[in-house]
């Protein structure tokens, strides 16, 4: 098809395996023809760099709450409908306020800097382990093992009792899917029935014996206060589950995105080698080549314009992430892997009042898992084809197979 004919026939709801295996072309299509595109649910989708950034400097005009969109999507009595209407990430000020300070404040600079030693540590491990196998499973046995770790020593989670947690996010995570399944639905809804049901324990167990405010999360969001409240049992309990996911799912997307990335790269995989301080802005790239969270969701309080385009008032607005983070507009050489891109100021973290809380944490992860593998084994190679998740919102691979010899 010609760009103009990809545009067109472009429906968010209606994606086959080859949108799943590389949606950048048609996001190409997209912003070079139809940048601001209605869609047939009347929604925008949204493209280019600047009408994305744009939405995200206004969050009055643009609401983050999705009381409204998820009413339809999952039915207002569904734990997945009340999940995803009380967790930080769909909250409008002065609710997203008020959390989000108090997640904040337990991921200080200094917080996260004590826990790269650990960090290290669990790296090392993980790699230790690989270096006795011919082949591993990069995502299975290494990238999801590392943030559901650190995750889990966040909220102190028992390391016996963190089994389900992986499984539990990924069903949740999966049900904000545009096109959303009859199983995607009961597994996500089973998923946030489950995981509340062990976090009300938890909680218990946590208010006879509180830990360490300073570092144990889940304390400090039990006891401290923002403007006078308190998080109420709710908002306790399925803030608790957007921590885990918001830093598990990510993140272990970044991570196996990123050391396929530089595999699929040899030539960006010998710079790092020669020139190990270029890690960071490995990390950064990778954020921007293949962003974890391509998909963002607003909807218009007013009636606005965006660009050239009138957008009425409950109008919902996808945001492209990915395709805003490849804009030749912004970036030069757009679909070039360059681990030393400068500016490189990207979208994955999203921007304004929404940027990702836990980012800082989430770089420190990247940047020691990805660099401490590349160093350990710098001539890794995929040893098949990596299997990418079917899925438009959260871009990573279920498995990867890779050669470490």
């Amino acid at each position: 098809m010609t760009p103009t004919e990809r545009a067109r026939a472009f429906d968010l709801r209606q994606l086959d395996a080859a949108f799943y295996a590389d949606p950048y072309p048609v996001y190409d299509a997209l912003r070079a023809t139809e940048p601001i595109k209605r869609m047939p649910d009347g929604s925008l989708f949204l493209t280019r760099y600047k009408d994305v950034q744009a939405v995200y400097r206004d969050p009055k005009t643009f609401s983050s709450d999705k009381t409204v969109e998820f009413g339809p999507k999952y039915g207002a009595d569904t734990p997945l409908f009340a999940h995803h209407t009380t967790s930080l990430v769909f909250n409008d000020p002065p609710r997203h306020t008020r959390v989000r300070k108090l997640i904040a404040g337990a991921l200080t600079a200094r917080a996260i800097a004590a826990m790269e030693p650990g960090l290290v540590r669990l790296v090392d491990d993980l790699l230790d382990q690989a270096a006795g196998r011919v082949e591993i499973d990069l995502i299975g046995e290494f990238a999801s093992a590392i943030p559901v770790e650190v995750i889990g020593n966040l909220l102190d989670v028992p390391h016996d009792e963190r089994a389900p947690l992986r499984d539990w996010s990924l069903a949740i995570l999966g049900a904000l899917e545009p096109a959303l399944t009859a199983q995607q639905h009961e597994k996500g809804n089973r998923a946030v029935t489950e995981f509340i049901d062990y976090l009300v324990t938890l909680v218990a167990r946590r208010r006879k014996n509180p830990g360490d405010p300073q570092h144990d999360v889940l304390t400090r969001l039990i006891q401290s206060e923002s403007d006078g409240e308190r998080l109420d049992e709710a908002e306790l309990l399925h803030n608790c589950i957007f921590i885990l996911n918001a830093g598990h799912e990510t993140t272990t997307n970044l991570i196996g995105n990123g050391i396929v990335l530089l595999a699929q790269w040899p030539e960006q995989r010998a710079r790092l080698l020669a020139r190990p301080e270029l890690i960071e802005s490995t990390i950064e790239e990778c954020l921007r080549y293949e962003s974890s969270n391509q998909l963002g969701n607003r909807i218009a309080t007013a009636d606005t314009r965006i660009a050239d385009i009138d957008v009425a008032r409950g109008t919902p607005v996808t945001l492209c992430i990915g395709a805003a983070n490849r804009d030749p507009d912004q970036f030069d050489q757009a679909d070039k892997f360059d681990i030393s891109r400068e500016p490189n100021r990207h979208l994955a973290f999203g921007f304004g009042i929404h940027q990702c809380a836990g980012l800082s944490l989430a770089r420190l992860e990247a940047r020691i898992a990805i660099g401490r593998f590349v160093a350990r084994f710098p001539a890794f190679r995929l040893a098949g084809e990596p299997l990418r998740a079917p899925r438009a919102r959260f871009r990573g691979f279920l498995e990867a197979p890779v050669s470490v010899k």
